[in-house]
């Protein structure tokens, strides 16, 4: 895809008339706007107060960019960001904007490609000089973007949850890391299931594999086992073979962590096999809401999903928040966990921003430590010290209509801890 920049600058009655209708339909399921902090709200300050370092500042408009897969595998994936992304910074556009400016979207596609990941992220920063960017999916793009970002000194609100082991002063991190997701979610298992015998299975790069050696771990320090461990390359279809494999082996669980389009042959080719997921127990760490418009609710209903978000959640912020992203995207659009977490990027960026009085990196970076979101369709969150958010940790159960039955989630926000002593 070439650059996409959106025009965000103009006010509700010069928008488009289709976007318009969109956005006045939404206005009423504005989750943030009663639960922001005093003061949060736009303010207009001088440009070269707020803007030391050359960014894409005027008087009036802030440029930011999206970099995510709208092309490739992962398209299915993170096409939800994108969208909540957007819904977010109309959002914060008809609140008046950042610091009195107008938000200016300029998106790029990492093509599902970590290279060109890369190359565009250098294309965000060097060239259209963004203030932000809220983008990458998979840990092999951040891992491809990190070291551009570090480089120029840009910031990159990162949605996925992930495995963890990194920190870095140019990254938000809006979803879990592993002591969020994995351990939690192998804990639960392990107690309401009786799991004792585990069988992993992910696609074949960074995150799933050191994900399942966390795992691994896990289980094993509590006196299980892991009778199966097999990869498979972004976009692989043929999965008879190791689903042969797992009938053969009998694990009280399967641990899946097999990420966009490979996902809808797995979980298809698995009931062709007559493996009922009523009865086998499987848990997944990477199929949300958006996977399962591919997948088919009647393929996975039955599975397990450890995350911080299902569509599905009850509470006001959640309700309205799905009511703003439908009348955007579609009566038939989903929400999973990635998606939401794209959404927490530009509000946290927002209040951070208007916490720092500046547009500047390295204040944004000081500042973000103690920002809360009181408007987070998730409930609520905090950013640590660490760049990572205080979130809760939910088991949800899928339905054959596409959605989650939340069946556990833990009492209190877990804090953040990237790297857990005897897991590196």
């Amino acid at each position: 895809m070439s650059s996409d920049k959106i025009d965000a600058v103009k006010p509700v009655g010069g928008l488009p008339s289709p976007l318009r209708r969109k956005l006045l339909l939404g206005m009423a399921a504005l989750p943030a706007v009663g639960l922001l902090p005093r003061g949060a709200l736009a303010q207009a300050l001088p440009t070269d107060a707020v803007n030391t370092t050359k960014l894409a500042v005027t008087d009036s408009t802030v440029k930011v960019g999206i970099l995510h897969s709208t092309t490739g595998t992962m398209a299915i994936s993170e096409t939800g960001s994108v969208q909540a992304e957007k819904l977010a910074i109309a959002q914060i556009n008809e609140m008046g904007g950042v610091l009195g400016r107008k938000i200016e979207v300029i998106q790029e596609d990492g093509a599902s490609d970590w290279p060109t990941f890369a190359e565009k992220a250098r294309k965000l920063l060097v060239e259209d000089k963004v203030a932000a960017v809220f983008g990458c999916w998979t840990s092999a793009s951040r891992k491809a973007v990190l070291p551009v970002f570090e480089q120029y000194n840009g910031m990159l609100y990162y949605p996925t949850f992930y495995e963890g082991l990194e920190q870095s002063k140019n990254v938000i991190y809006t979803g879990q890391e592993a002591t969020q997701q994995i351990l939690a979610g192998l804990d639960w298992v392990t107690k309401e299931k009786g799991a004792k015998s585990f069988f992993l299975i992910g696609s074949d790069y960074i995150w799933p594999r050191t994900s399942n050696k966390i795992a691994r771990k896990h289980i094993e320090m509590k006196g299980q086992k892991v009778v199966g461990e097999e990869y498979f390359p972004l976009g692989h279809t043929q999965f008879n073979s190791v689903i042969n494999k797992i009938k053969l082996t009998k694990p009280d669980v399967i641990y899946a962590s097999v990420v966009g389009g490979s996902n809808v042959a797995f979980y298809k080719q698995m009931k062709a096999a007559g493996i009922d997921l009523n009865k086998q127990v499987l848990m997944t760490i990477s199929v949300t809401e958006d996977e399962m418009l591919g997948i088919g609710g009647e393929n996975i209903a039955g599975a397990y999903a450890c995350m911080k978000y299902f569509q599905s959640l009850q509470n006001p912020n959640n309700e309205k928040f799905v009511a703003a992203f439908k009348a955007m995207w579609g009566a038939n659009s989903v929400i999973g966990d990635v998606t939401q977490a794209g959404y927490l990027g530009p509000w946290l960026w927002k209040l951070t921003v208007e916490k720092a009085k500046s547009f500047d990196i390295d204040k944004i970076a000081v500042a973000s430590e103690g920002i809360e979101f009181s408007g987070a369709p998730e409930g609520y969150v905090r950013v640590h010290g660490n760049h990572h958010l205080w979130s809760k940790t939910r088991v949800g159960r899928a339905r054959p209509d596409g959605q989650f039955d939340v069946v556990y989630e833990t009492a209190d926000l877990i804090e953040p801890n990237p790297f857990p002593k005897g897991y590196q």
